[in-house]
């Protein structure tokens, strides 16, 4: 008997996930995310230093970003969005924890947004989860992939690869 019910609930969940695999769009998204990290244009703006060192964001530390979503590498490409959030230094090691929201201003995604939330370890490649949306990405799930491409004492430039699957919307 609970043998039957046991696999009438794992198939009813299967049932469930490929209904929503099936009712789900696949969107993939490529732009360069730009960080201006100091003078006037600044992205990025340290909040909390425990260190009371303005020159180093160490252990401890949270920034306020609100950085460039460009077609591409280029400083004068096109602005398709901002990337807004906070990051905070949370390892020892030097990793830091993202919370963004890409926020879409321009073309077909434009007054939409995605969240993506995890770790970060700078100059390598990031992987991260996509774990919400709204507007076109209303229900999204997926992941991003972040590349380094420019990393200097003034910017940080990575090139995003982000793979959605959110509601079919009618928009």
């Amino acid at each position: 008997m609970a043998s039957s019910l046991s696999q009438t609930v794992f198939f009813s969940i299967l049932l469930l996930l490929s209904l929503h695999q099936a009712s789900a769009k696949k969107t993939h998204l490529h732009f360069y995310f730009h960080e201006i990290l100091s003078g006037p244009n600044a992205t990025v703006m340290t909040v909390v230093n425990p260190s009371n060192n303005t020159n180093s964001f160490t252990f401890g530390a949270i920034a306020v970003i609100d950085d460039l979503l460009l077609e591409g590498q280029d400083d004068n490409s096109t602005l398709i969005g901002r990337a807004q959030g906070l990051v905070g230094a949370v390892g020892r090691d030097g990793s830091l924890e993202s919370m963004l929201n890409f926020v879409f201003t321009e073309g077909k995604y434009n007054g939409s947004t995605l969240a993506i939330y995890g770790r970060v370890v700078q100059g390598v490649t990031i992987e991260r989860p996509v774990i919400g949306g709204t507007g076109m990405f209303r229900m999204a799930t997926g992941y991003s992939v972040a590349k380094p491409v420019d990393i200097s004492a003034t910017k940080l430039v990575y090139e995003f690869d982000v793979y959605v699957w959110h509601k079919k919307m009618n928009n």
